[in-house]
């Protein structure tokens, strides 16, 4: 089985480090050869974060190389055109349609809302999710990440039992019916995207 690079993307406070453990967790319980590697530098300042899960047969280093990654999982739509060169030709980008103005960005010159296009433009497989508005639907904004993840799901092949078990053992119970919600949301959303 070949190795399959994901790249989890977002800032500070969005679940970036949780969504890449699931990830990991249910690759591992799938019988994959697991490595992960993450970056919070300032993160709680709302700096940049982002974490590569790569599994497969035999994974020798956490980190995917740029132009090699298959699928970019973006929280936050800047962060998709930030991290856009980590991916391969004809890679798939889900990106959530939420937009976090970045402190220095705001004064200096406007929000680029053309980033899904210019991905499209680079031949990526763009996939836009709705994953905020449906997590506040839900009741918690900060289930986005959890939706994110359900879509992404949905273009792996990691058993759907695999992903229920391993949203039981790392969701804390007073939250896993909501994130159990939000997980189903966004593999409903893509499916046959």
């Amino acid at each position: 089985m070949p190795v399959t690079n994901v790249l989890i993307a977002g800032v500070g406070g969005q679940g970036v480090i949780l969504s890449s453990e699931i990830l990991a967790l249910a690759a591992l319980a799938d019988g994959r050869d697991v490595k992960q590697g993450e970056f919070h530098g300032v993160a709680q300042r709302g700096g940049a974060v982002f974490s590569h899960v790569r599994f497969g047969d035999r994974v020798h280093s956490p980190m995917t190389p740029k132009g090699e990654v298959d699928f970019l999982l973006a929280l936050e739509r800047l962060e998709a055109l930030r991290y856009g060169h980590f991916v391969r030709p004809g890679g798939t980008v889900i990106v959530n349609d939420h937009k976090v103005d970045p402190v220095r960005m705001a004064d200096v010159r406007p929000y680029p809302d053309e980033g899904n296009d210019f991905l499209t433009e680079k031949g990526f497989h763009v996939v836009v999710v709705p994953a905020t508005a449906t997590a506040v639907e839900i009741g918690n904004h900060r289930a986005a990440n959890v939706i994110l993840l359900g879509a992404l799901a949905a273009h792996l092949d990691i058993p759907g039992e695999v992903w229920d078990k391993t949203l039981e053992e790392r969701i804390p119970p007073r939250l896993l019916e909501l994130n159990q919600k939000a997980f189903a949301a966004g593999r409903e959303m893509v499916v046959g995207v």
